[in-house]
């Protein structure tokens, strides 16, 4: 059952003089009502202006009844960014179940399973599966390294054949160095300062590094980069230690 205040995608099944009939597209064996007071915003006269059978939209959750799994919506309450941002999610979730089910077929299990296996933990750790399979996407065999299971394998090869990365990649090299006898430390406490949960931190052999950047959209990523070299520039300042950064030339 959906919670008070979750926004749901439904199905209008029928619609009466004062109120609506609908089926929840994500509850099987939910249903809901949508009376005629929250349908818009104002009077409204006709509901059939709004509302008509088999039209797809999204209500917000006024009530809920678990006993009768019946829940009350309302329709005005939802703006047209959370009508959009839910359609997507809902359509998302809906490709999700079906690249499953084709990376079931190639393990030769059933969904169900695959899910008790790895699909859960996918859930809990990108937030849903289709974020996971977008994650698997773009990462490739870096996803999930040291994931030793056949699962893995299958899940990148479905993911890079049917999902198209969301992320921008963008980074450049750092060159450090320090004289000092304690320069190591120094170099570390220096880079130190630019990381961040996007910001990725590889070392390329003394004195060079890699730092790379990853976001859904690249004027973030951009900001994000700045930021970080401007941390590393100034801790390295502080400390004494030689820095140069070159920005890749090629964006990913």
């Amino acid at each position: 059952m959906p919670e008070e205040g979750d926004l749901v995608v439904v199905t209008i099944q029928k619609v009466d003089k004062f109120s609506a009939d609908v089926k929840l597209d994500e509850y099987p064996d939910v249903n809901g009502y949508i009376h005629i007071s929250e349908v818009a915003s104002g009077w409204v006269k006709f509901i059939r202006d709004y509302l008509r059978e088999g039209q797809k939209t999204v209500c917000k959750v006024l009530q809920v009844d678990p006993k009768r799994r019946v829940v009350e919506l309302s329709l005005k309450r939802v703006n047209e960014h959370q009508k959009r941002d839910k359609i997507s999610q809902w359509k998302n979730d809906q490709k999700a179940e079906k690249l499953l089910e084709i990376v079931a077929q190639s393990l030769k299990k059933k969904p169900e399973q695959c899910m008790e296996e790895f699909g859960n933990e996918l859930i809990e750790r990108f937030g849903s599966l289709y974020e996971a399979f977008e994650e698997a996407s773009s990462e490739g065999d870096e996803f999930l390294k040291g994931t030793r299971a056949k699962w893995r394998t299958v899940f990148i090869k479905i993911a890079q054949q049917n999902v198209a990365s969301p992320f921008v990649k963008i980074g450049g090299k750092i060159e450090m160095y320090s004289l000092a006898s304690d320069g190591i430390e120094k170099v570390k406490e220096s880079l130190a300062a630019g990381r961040a949960d996007s910001v990725q931190i590889q070392y390329a052999g003394a004195p060079r590094y890699l730092i790379k950047v990853r976001s859904r959209e690249f004027k973030e990523a951009e900001e994000i980069l700045k930021t970080s070299i401007q941390n590393i520039q100034d801790a390295s300042k502080k400390l004494g230690v030689s820095f140069e950064f070159e920005r890749e030339s090629k964006e990913k």
